[in-house]
This record gives C-alpha cells, sequence and structure tokens, in this order.
C-alpha cells in the first residue's frame, strides 16, 4: 500500500456540496448559531446539518461552543466559523478508517451483518422523517433517499428500470477504504440506505448493493419493501 493511500491530501479538506452550503452560511452569520437556524437557512434536515456541522468542527473549519446561561431549558451547541484556518499538518483519517474496519473483519464474526446494522441506524438519523400522518410514495420515498445520499456525498443519478429500479450511485465518497474492505463498508453503505427508507416508511427498500461494476459507479437495487431479502452488499 502506497503512503498516499494512507493520509489524506496535504491542504484544506474536501468539501462537500452540502458542507459547503453550511460553511457559507456560517461564514456569513457573524453570531454563534445552532443547528435549527442552520437547517432552516440550508434546508437540510436537523440531523444532517448537525452531522455536517460536527465534521466542520473536526476538520478546523468550525468552533462549537454551548450557549451560556440566560436561556430556558437545557443549554445549546453553538456554531461559528473559525477564525483562521487549521494549522497545518497531515491527517491520517484514511489509515484510521482502514484500521478500524479491519478490527471489525478480524474481531466480529458476522462483520458484514453487523455493518448493515450500524449504517441503517446512521440512515435513520439521517433522514428527513415526514410526519405520523403523511403517506409516502415511491417517488418521495426516492427523493428524500436520494437527498440523504447526495448530502454524504455518493452523487446518486436518476432511478433506472432494468428491469428492477435501480440508483446509480457515481461517486463513492470512501472508495479508497471500500476496495480493501469491501463486506463492511458496502454493507455499511448498504445499511444505511435501508435504515433510511424505514425513516420514512418507504413501500420500497433496497435488495441489494452492486459495489464497482465500473471503477466510479455502484449500483443500488431497488424492490417493494415486502420483498426485502436478508442479502447484504
Amino acid at each position: 500500500m502506497s503512503e498516499q493511500t494512507l493520509h489524506n491530501p496535504a491542504g484544506p479538506p474536501a468539501v462537500g456540496e452540502s458542507r459547503a452550503h453550511v460553511l457559507d452560511v456560517l461564514r456569513a452569520t457573524p453570531e454563534a448559531v445552532g443547528v435549527r437556524e442552520i437547517a432552516e437557512q440550508t434546508g437540510l434536515h436537523s440531523n444532517t446539518a448537525r452531522f455536517h456541522l460536527d465534521t466542520l468542527v473536526r476538520e478546523g473549519l468550525a468552533e462549537r461552543r454551548t450557549e451560556g446561561g440566560g436561556r430556558p431549558g437545557r443549554p445549546r451547541a453553538v456554531y461559528r466559523a473559525a477564525a483562521s484556518p487549521a494549522p497545518a499538518g497531515r491527517r491520517s483519517y484514511q489509515l484510521l478508517a482502514q484500521m478500524l474496519t479491519g478490527l471489525i473483519t478480524e474481531a466480529l464474526p458476522q462483520p458484514a451483518q453487523t455493518a448493515v446494522t450500524a449504517g441503517e441506524a446512521w440512515g435513520r438519523y439521517l433522514a428527513d422523517t415526514p410526519s405520523p400522518a403523511q403517506r409516502i410514495d415511491t417517488d418521495e420515498a426516492i427523493r428524500r433517499l436520494t437527498r440523504v445520499l447526495t448530502d454524504v456525498g455518493f452523487a446518486p443519478g436518476s432511478v433506472q428500470d432494468r428491469p428492477d429500479a435501480v440508483i446509480p450511485l457515481r461517486h463513492c465518497p470512501f472508495r479508497e477504504v471500500a476496495e480493501e474492505h469491501r463486506d463492511v463498508v458496502c454493507s455499511l453503505h448498504l445499511g444505511l440506505m435501508r435504515g433510511a427508507l424505514k425513516e420514512v416508511r418507504a413501500p420500497l427498500s433496497v435488495d441489494r448493493l452492486e459495489p464497482f461494476v465500473e471503477p466510479s459507479l455502484c449500483l443500488a437495487h431497488l424492490t417493494p419493501a415486502e420483498q426485502q431479502t436478508d442479502r447484504t452488499a
């Protein structure tokens, strides 16, 4: 394995479209703001906005603090853009991801199924939950799933019928790790999609994920929810 695959690229971290929008809002706001304000200004679900805000904090692009007293209820976390870039230095998150996925593969008896379960929990967390009275049809379910996938960085395309419905995923944000630990990483992605669809009470699910049918293309195969099998990636 080359050294370059173990370290994140030098310079500022790559920022996806949704995260860049969150950062732009932070930079345009003089006061520290909470998750709800960011969600309202960006149109993101609150959990998705929090996910991007916390990622920006980890990358040194934003700062988080607990708001002082004087407000009723539990103190809330507020965010503002970092005053200066994070100190220069090599980041090794990719090496950490390789180490952790390797540990999961070696330590757990059923790493793929465990990854699906963990992915489902994150999919539920990131999905835009409908109200109890709202009925979600197939088109709306696909729209909500596509939004989650876009926010995470998968660059999903339009649904294709071939003959089953398929969502093409044209970018894997974890490609280098997925290529070496496909069972774990692709199973996480499968679970994430299933969890998001369950959270919105969708009439369909993801039956299977077909990884790397082309170097930059994976295929998520959809099926009616009652026909879902227990297959992993």
